[in-house]
């Protein structure tokens, strides 16, 4: 094959906060961003400051009603809770998952795959002997199977047996 040329990759998604210029766009966003994160940040802080100081009275804190700091407590209580919770199930799943790896996963194939060809092609055999070619079988509208054409009940594991490919005695 010739040289090809080397063709620029594709961009399926385009942002024009970080293309050239622009400038408008990129102080509005980042202003909306600071925003964003100062609304995150300043509630958080205040509730900390005002939980410690209950602790430390040297902590400075805007408010220290009771009710809040029970309402804090009681939120901790219930995420510490859930925490407990969650890391039970996932520890729990976790072990229920490695045992059923162990015990099915890793033993995949449960045949050999060799013998499985080899199976394949002789009931292939058998069945062109017994019905007619493969051909007529699927092509044929009606077939009528005759009394000593019946498959005695074990009669493939012993086609199997008899060549030797029967993964269930091994």
């Amino acid at each position: 094959m010739a040289k090809q040329a080397k063709q620029p990759k594709q961009q399926l998604y385009t942002d024009a906060y970080f293309e050239k210029g622009h400038w408008g766009l990129k102080i509005w966003q980042t202003l909306v961003a600071i925003f964003g994160w100062i609304c995150v940040v300043v509630p958080v802080v205040i509730t900390v400051t005002a939980f410690w100081a209950v602790y430390d009275p040297r902590v400075p804190h805007l408010w220290s009603y009771s009710e809040g700091i029970f309402e804090i407590k009681f939120i901790g209580i219930i995420l510490l809770f859930s925490l407990v919770m969650v890391s039970l199930f996932a520890v729990g799943m976790t072990i229920i998952q490695n045992r059923k790896r162990d015990r099915v996963v890793e033993q995949w194939p449960t045949f050999n795959p060799i013998n499985q060809k080899k199976r394949e092609t002789e009931l292939e055999k058998f069945m062109d002997d017994r019905f007619g070619d493969e051909d007529f079988r699927h092509n044929v509208r009606t077939y009528q199977v005759q009394p000593e054409q019946n498959l005695d009940t074990d009669q493939i594991q012993n086609l199997y047996r008899k060549h030797d490919l029967n993964d269930l005695d091994e």
